[in-house]
């Protein structure tokens, strides 16, 4: 009889915290519910207790997710819990994730304290957490870098005091599959009461062994993995969900367990993080890159083309990549392009119809046809955009090998006053960002600027993703449009929203 694994995604909470990995309010509501759509049992919506606006994302995610456990994490501390309980208050299914790490390391140097008091406090927060919540889990941070039979203590401690999950984080990734696989085994084996609770493991990625440690850990008794989106996470990431659940799905035969993961949702979700975020898939990742479902070379492209198998061991459909279909143009109506966004899974509200409409009617012109990667940008751009507290009006530039650059930029704030100014630079991008910050009267400083091609061929979009700083916050912007320097000033325009909508949300 085939296990059913569960999913505890951690992109909104882990994956977020991860460098570049920042993303706004409506960006986490855009991806938490994809991730509710893709079928994860459990969301970790973020750390609540760590600011303001980590405790309002939380509400605001567990106040619309419905199908899914929402998780937020604590450490073993009353004022964590007590940060969660109140970002939780909205949710239909909500989860308290304590963690207290249980290695010698960390108990001597962070958190000072000897192995008798580690174990106290973590039996009395959970207790603490089921005062309010019915569903808590316990992590013991570095669990495989500590003495196996204390953490079977300690887990059998808060398993006492009602929690019914009890994580096993490899949080260095230091572990191999085969010794990390017999100490899951080992902390099945030996965990007083370990029949009340489930099992989990949470691994990361540092020498490149995240997914290979959560087979191992499924393989040896594991009931939840905890992974993400594209394996973002800290330093080199966490087990990749797509990764994990196609391992599962593609090899029924071997591992005789599943996830209730709807697997054609895969491939839009890892678009969605990836637009988001502004950090893009590597062309060879697993299951989602641009190659993965690429044959270049003459054999293999015959193998494929007289049987599949030859070549491929699942279907692109069967993870959501759309086929290749040219068929949208500037004659397209608004019913031809609703039907293929859902078909490339792409579901939207009719407010959003309207303006990806808009903007599709506008590429159409400019384009003979309009490609699905084209369509997934328009998308991706609408959905999770914030406020524009800016909008572009009109831009030009004059430049030359021997004339420098001049930019010259209007926007029309939302308030309704138009301004315009021209500003010198390095290179026409420079120019025109410098005219911006005058009009917006601040300099953020640019720490990411990357361009490149949606699809290919001369009237390609394309797609500018910006990184700016200011005041030690981080924002991330993403631009498109036929004109690359266009796509520039939409990118920039987007972080520079996304920084005034924040800031002036502070001060309400």
């Amino acid at each position: 009889m085939s296990r059913n694994i569960v999913i505890f995604d951690t992109t909104l909470r882990d994956g977020e915290q991860a460098p570049g990995c920042s993303m706004n309010l409506q960006e986490k509501l855009e991806v938490a519910k994809r991730l509710e759509k893709l079928g994860v049992d459990v969301m970790e919506a973020g750390f609540p207790v760590s600011s303001p606006g980590d405790l309002e994302s939380v509400r605001a995610i567990a106040g619309i997710i419905r199908d899914c456990t929402v998780a937020g994490l604590a450490r073993s501390l009353e004022k964590d819990i007590d940060a969660v309980r109140e970002a939780l208050a909205g949710a239909a299914s909500p989860r308290v994730h304590i963690f207290l790490a249980t290695s010698p390391v960390h108990m001597e140097y962070k958190l000072k304290m000897s192995p008798e008091q580690v174990f106290e406090q973590a039996a009395a927060a959970v207790k603490y957490a089921k005062k309010f919540c019915g569903d808590v889990e316990f992590s013991a941070e570095d669990a495989f870098r500590s003495d196996p039979g204390f953490v079977c203590r300690v887990f059998g401690a808060a398993i006492e005091a009602g929690a019914l999950t009890v994580n096993f984080p490899d949080t260095v990734g230091y572990a191999m599959p085969a010794e990390f696989g017999e100490r899951i085994k080992y902390v099945k084996e030996h965990t007083p009461h370990m029949e009340k609770a489930r099992l989990s493991v949470h691994c990361h990625n540092d020498l490149g062994l995240a997914v290979a440690n959560s087979i191992a850990a499924v393989e040896n008794g594991a009931d939840q993995v905890e992974c993400t989106i594209n394996g973002i996470g800290e330093r080199a990431g966490n087990a990749s969900l797509e990764e994990l659940v196609m391992a599962m799905r593609v090899r029924k035969d071997y591992f005789s367990a599943d996830t209730r993961i709807d697997s054609a949702q895969i491939y839009a979700a890892s678009r969605l993080v990836s637009q988001v975020t502004g950090v893009k898939v590597q062309p060879n990742k697993a299951i989602v890159g641009d190659n993965a479902f690429a044959h270049e070379a003459g054999i293999h492209q015959h193998g494929v083309m007289e049987k599949r198998e030859t070549y491929e061991i699942m279907t692109p459909e069967s993870i959501g990549i759309p086929k290749n279909r040219m068929v949208l143009g500037k004659h397209s109506g608004r019913h031809a392009l609703e039907e293929r966004l859902k078909e490339l899974g792409l579901a939207v509200d009719a407010e959003t119809l309207e303006l990806v409409f808009a903007e599709f009617k506008d590429l159409a012109d400019k384009k003979k046809l309009v490609s699905d990667r084209d369509l997934e940008a328009l998308v991706m751009g609408t959905a999770a955009a914030v406020p524009e507290t800016w909008k572009l009006d009109h831009w030009a530039v004059n430049t030359g090998s021997a004339l420098g650059a001049s930019g010259a930029i209007r926007l029309r704030h939302k308030n309704g006053d138009s301004r315009k100014v021209i500003s010198m630079g390095d290179g026409p991008v420079d120019s025109i960002f410098r005219a911006i910050n005058q009009i917006i009267g601040r300099e953020p400083e640019l720490e990411l600027y990357e361009i490149g091609a949606i699809t290919g061929g001369s009237s390609s979009q394309g797609e500018t993703m910006v990184k700016i700083g200011w005041e030690d916050r981080h924002w991330n912007g993403r631009g498109v449009s036929t004109d690359v320097l266009e796509s520039s000033i939409k990118a920039y325009l987007s972080a520079i929203n996304a920084m005034e909508w924040e800031l002036a949300s502070r001060k309400k």
